[in-house]
């Protein structure tokens, strides 16, 4: 029976030392290996390109790591991901996500800590079906939907 390798972080995406790891929220995450300061570039989604037509002929896999990052293209992490696909949701999150020319980039929304997992706000469309947080944030939503308040 193969091994199973570890997926890893491309360290041409990324701006600092981060690993890719058993998570406490969902099977593998993105931890800092150095301090993050607020307001930082942390690392770039990246994927091989698709339009929205393509993206809709995709049957879902277990996990999907398809993001969208302009009104006319989504990258699918599963074929060149640099990484930044194994960043989980938290109600509570550590980074932000900005939409920049085409490409889709993780900011800190506040200093990270040595080892602290990275985590962002997913916000998938409501259409989909249930999809339940384990976050374990004290104001958790339960869900990975976007929720308008």
């Amino acid at each position: 029976m193969p091994h199973a390798v570890t997926p890893q972080i491309d360290p041409k995406f990324a701006r600092y030392r981060l690993r890719v790891g058993r998570s406490p929220v969902h099977r593998y995450g993105v931890f800092a290996l150095e301090e993050i300061p607020r307001g930082r570039l942390v690392i770039e989604y990246t994927g091989k390109r698709l339009t929205y037509d393509q993206a809709q002929k995709i049957r879902p896999p277990k996990d999907a790591y398809v993001a969208t990052v302009s009104d006319r293209w989504l990258v699918d992490a599963r074929i060149g991901g640099s990484g930044a696909e194994f960043i989980n949701h938290s109600c509570n999150p550590n980074l932000s996500w900005r939409r920049i020319r085409g490409h889709l980039f993780y900011f800190s929304r506040k200093k990270i800590r040595v080892g602290e997992e990275l985590t962002g706000r997913y916000g998938y469309p409501t259409k989909i079906r249930r999809m339940p947080c384990h976050c374990g944030a004290p104001r958790c939503k339960g869900t990975l939907r976007l929720i308008l308040l």
